[in-house]
């Protein structure tokens, strides 16, 4: 062992190593550890140089001062305390722990029987001791402090009306894209290539939401298999970013993206989860948490705290109702909003994070926390609302403030393309913004993140290409992933030659876009759709670091790429496709037109009755650009013109009719192949709307 100076009692604030004048200050909470050893290793992590007991213990923080530890200095902690399961204690000083508050990981974890606190082989299973020392499997923590040039960055703030969401993976979306530099390829500062760049920004995208970017730890069960945890929602560490996606600029990859992301007007929300860690259940490894004090940071059964509540399905549940563990979440959270620049989280699972005692609760602690707090209050919250514990689907129950994942939307817009019996009125409820289930406290139509697809599921492509999952590759026999798809392979299953088929594919996937980009509320595109990515059928792609989820852009389909950035472009120049307010037809202008008036193809308004015809195929929508319109930022209404969406997902050819008196000219033809936009300068009453087609028509003022 190497000689340290001797630690001195230093302070239990700030939490983490934090560097000062002369040395770095190391605290770490742990209300029941008996003691806390603090670790310090060589510069390749091989050797462990020192073992220094940390002096002092305040408030159930361990805090002292180490004395010429600097910056770059590796390290980790053993924790002291009871070995006992059945109490919900599962110390063991054998395993080197991440601390929770490190900045940067070095190093990788190895796959190895050492990371168990119980012996693996043992007939009582978790209730046995482990005592191998996992440091030579784990990786060390950094001392570090952030030290980016940000210069004159700052946030693009977009607009809750503007925004317009690209869903992404970071390895992904540039691994296999030939214009971006070969070391920067399926990294953060690919993604941030002037190649990438250009993309997303002639696609019209305002914020790319980023899947997991905070370091996890791939499950030994899917390491044995061969595979890898790729999506990344199984974190090891909440302030330290996945080592695997830095690129040549090493610890300021990320900033470097961000600055670059910004530049382009383009924000960056993070993909976050704080509702489960990778250690699992109790049959899980011991790399943090576990070690340092498990019945603080975790859930436990309260009749038997040798196990854990999983409302996640994960194998553990965080206790977000702790203040120490809240306070982690939050001062991680600022720490990505304060130091890494970025503009917003999408919580994972975030019913999880809202449970008391009592089930969910809109007032719950770590709700009211983030509403309140002067940083993250500023910045777009958008809750997953859901998660799979009792009561765990709360759709529309999160408070003012938050956005909600609508998977509402997906399935009755893809119910309704499919061709369902009554899916039309519930596809009504969503293009207006889903009121029914948000119009209430004060919230917006922008509350309501439209989808038709996400990471988890088909793709745009698969969707109109599989009727079920084909999951083989991930290796439980089909078993994994869901079987409610609704998808619809458009008559042949998968790849084929048929030109008939392929068509209604094509059709089928522009109808699903106009669907998404015409509806009241925050479009949400999923990186890959654009330019027409197959995943091969697999809904469950998670598993996947391969050419199934990486974005084939070799192949893309650019008729489809066309056609998206044009439909987005169309979206931002209208305002009134994304209205803040919600729509109930209850308004009328001086012409006697409602803000929203749903149409027969005959033109007449919709009655009850039409709604509860469970064959209804084809309907219109009708918004008005003067009719309640918004004031904008200068204080002027944004008056836009009158537009009607037409939709039939029948079979057959229609006619449709304008309302009395109003005549316009038809913008978009999905049935168009190569010539959708092309405008139909005859300005008529009379419309042919294509079996399986959308059209939109523009009424000037109500006539053209």
């Amino acid at each position: 062992m190497t000689s340290f100076a001797p630690p001195r009692p230093g302070s239990p604030n700030p939490l983490g190593a934090t560097i000062m004048d002369g040395g770095t200050n190391f605290a770490l909470f742990s209300e029941n550890a008996t003691g806390v050893d603090l670790c310090l290793f060589s510069p390749d992590g091989k050797v462990e140089l020192a073992r220094v007991p940390l002096p002092e213990h305040t408030n159930g923080i361990w805090h002292g001062f180490m004395p010429d530890v600097l910056e770059g200095q590796l390290y980790g902690y053993r924790v002291h305390g009871p070995y006992a399961p059945e109490d919900g204690h599962r110390f063991n000083a054998h395993k080197l722990l991440i601390d929770p508050y490190a900045r940067r990981l070095s190093g990788a974890f190895r796959q190895h029987d050492a990371l168990f606190g119980y012996a693996t082989d043992a007939p009582q299973g978790d209730l046995s001791f482990n005592t191998q020392d996992s440091a030579p499997y784990m990786p060390k923590c950094v001392v570090s402090q952030p030290d980016f040039r940000w210069g004159k960055d700052k946030p693009p703030q977009v607009v809750p009306e503007q925004t317009i969401i690209y869903e992404a993976h970071v390895k992904g979306v540039s691994q296999l894209h030939t214009g971006v530099p070969v070391k920067k390829r399926g990294t953060f500062e690919g993604l941030s290539s002037p190649r990438m760049l250009d993309h997303l920004v002639k696609l019209g995208i305002t914020s790319v939401e980023l899947l997991p970017v905070q370091a996890f730890f791939t499950e030994p069960r899917l390491s044995n298999l061969g595979l890898t945890n790729y999506w990344g929602y199984n974190p090891a560490a909440y302030f330290a970013p996945e080592a695997n996606y830095l690129g040549p600029a090493g610890v300021h990859s990320f900033q470097r993206m961000v600055k670059a992301l910004h530049s382009a007007g383009i924000e960056v929300i993070l993909d976050v989860v704080y509702n489960h860690t990778a250690e699992s259940w109790e049959l899980g490894p011991t790399l943090s948490w576990r070690g340092i004090d498990n019945k603080s940071y975790y859930r436990l059964d309260a009749e038997n705290p040798r196990y854990y509540v999983n409302d996640t399905g994960c194998g553990n549940t965080l206790n977000t109702n702790h203040p120490r563990v809240l306070q982690m979440v939050t001062d991680s959270l600022r720490y990505w909003v304060e130091e890494m620049h970025v503009d917003g989280f999408r919580f994972d699972l975030a019913t999880t994070m809202a449970r008391t005692s009592e089930g969910f609760r809109p007032d719950s602690a770590f709700l009211t926390v983030l509403q309140q707090d002067p940083v993250l209050s500023r910045v777009k919250l958008i809750a997953e609302p859901w998660d799979i514990g009792p009561g765990g689907y709360q759709l529309g129950a999160f408070p003012s403030g938050w956005a909600e994942w609508n998977d509402r939307f997906r399935d009755d817009a893809r119910a309704f393309w499919r061709g369902d019996k009554g899916a039309a009125p519930a596809l009504a409820a969503r293009m207006l913004g889903s009121a029914d289930i948000f119009d209430h406290g004060g919230r917006k139509t922008q509350t309501s993140v439209n989808f038709i697809t996400s990471h988890d599921g088909f793709t745009l492509k698969d969707t109109a290409s599989f009727n079920q999952k084909h999951n083989e590759a991930n290796l439980e026999e089909n078993r994994d992933g869901h079987d409610h798809n609704i998808s619809d392979n458009c008559g042949e299953e998968g790849p084929t030659a048929d030109t008939a088929v392929l068509e209604r594919r094509a059709k089928r996937a522009r109808n699903l876009l106009v669907t998404l980009f015409t509806a009241q509320g925050t479009p949400m595109l999923l990186a890959g759709d654009e330019i027409g990515h197959s995943q091969k059928g697999n809904n469950n792609a998670y598993c996947q670091d391969n050419e199934i989820t990486w974005l084939n852009w070799r192949g893309l389909d650019q008729p489809l790429l066309d056609f998206t950035r044009q439909l987005i472009t169309f979206r931002q120049q209208h305002p009134v496709f994304n209205r803040p307010a919600f729509m109930h037809g209850a308004h009328e202008n001086t012409r006697s037109l409602k803000d929203v008036t749903w149409l027969t193809i005959t033109g007449d308004e919709m009655t009850a009755g039409d709604w509860h015809d469970d064959t209804l195929a084809a309907f219109g929508l009708m918004l008005s650009g003067t009719t309640g319109a918004p004031m904008g930022a200068n204080g002027k209404p944004l008056i836009d013109d009158d537009f009607i969406v037409y939709m039939n997902a029948g079979e057959d050819d229609l006619t449709v009719n304008l309302p009395t008196g109003m005549k316009g000219t038809c913008v978009l033809n999905t049935a168009n192949i190569g010539r959708e936009f092309e405008v139909d300068h005859t300005s008529s009453g009379v419309f042919p709307l294509p079996a399986e087609s959308v059209i939109i028509i523009c009424c000037k003022d109500g006539v053209h």
